[in-house]
């Protein structure tokens, strides 16, 4: 009879340690980080001799660009933090250091939110680089990437919906 209650609590004291099988992945999503970093000034650095002679579209296309690879790498941050203390540790942050003021703030569900958020917001740029080069993009994709992120627009109500009603 003894046997089940330990074997109970081995198991569970096992799938309570896997949670550390995530700090690796979180680990790489710093590594990610990095690479995105590299393409944003390999990004800034091509069209920076150019600016000159870039017209106003152009120009404006260049800066969307860094602005989305800005917002993704934002997106890497959250998820990597957050996802860190709601799913395997609290960081251990001296209380002296400089502490971001929402780490430790975002739950799941608010972390589920700011990644649809966060999506819209890379569609939204995403689809006004295509309306800027619009000449260039065939009709059939243009409705494409319209109904794309109108998806993503209504998923992200959707679950900003969801999560209000559950909360009440």
């Amino acid at each position: 009879m003894r046997l089940i209650p330990q074997l109970e609590y081995t198991m569970e004291r096992i799938m309570y340690a896997s949670r550390w099988l995530l700090a690796p992945i979180y680990v790489g999503m710093s590594l990610t980080l990095l690479a995105l970093s590299i393409k944003f000034f390999q990004e800034l650095f091509y069209f920076l001799p150019h600016i000159l002679d870039l017209s106003d579209s152009n120009l404006v296309l260049a800066f969307l660009s860094l602005i989305d690879l800005s917002l993704v790498a934002n997106l890497i941050v959250i998820v990597m933090f957050s996802g860190y203390e709601n799913f395997v540790s609290r960081l251990d942050i001296s209380p002296t250091a400089e502490k971001l003021e929402w780490l430790g703030t975002h739950d799941y569900t608010s972390l589920k939110l700011k990644v649809a958020a966060s999506i819209v917001a890379i569609s939204s740029i995403h689809l006004l680089k295509v309306f800027m080069n619009i000449e260039d993009t065939a009709n059939e994709k243009i409705l494409w990437y319209v109904v794309i992120h109108l998806t993503f627009v209504l998923s992200a109500f959707a679950m900003g919906y969801l999560d209000k009603l559950t909360k009440h």
